[in-house]
């Protein structure tokens, strides 16, 4: 009877770890409208924890920006 329990539970785990599942950890990208004074500093400090460089970095990467010049009216990407 155990060993029985074994082998479902067992089998149950297999399929579980190759059935393919969405992955939720990273989140969805958004949008950003460009306010008037708006800098990528602020709206990295309002979006992401931390260190704000690390979000400027990621927007600027994102939207391929080339330096911190945003204009208000840009819609910018905001990666998860």
């Amino acid at each position: 009877m155990f060993a029985r329990l074994v082998c479902l539970f067992g089998l149950i785990l297999l399929v579980w770890s190759v059935v393919p599942r969405s992955s939720e950890g990273a989140g969805r990208a958004r949008s950003h409208v460009v306010r008037p004074g708006d800098t990528l500093w602020s709206i990295a400090a309002a979006r992401y924890p931390g260190d704000p460089r690390d979000g400027i970095w990621r927007i600027e990467r994102t939207n391929d920006l080339a330096g911190a010049a945003i204009s208000p009216g840009e819609t910018l990407v905001l990666p998860p």
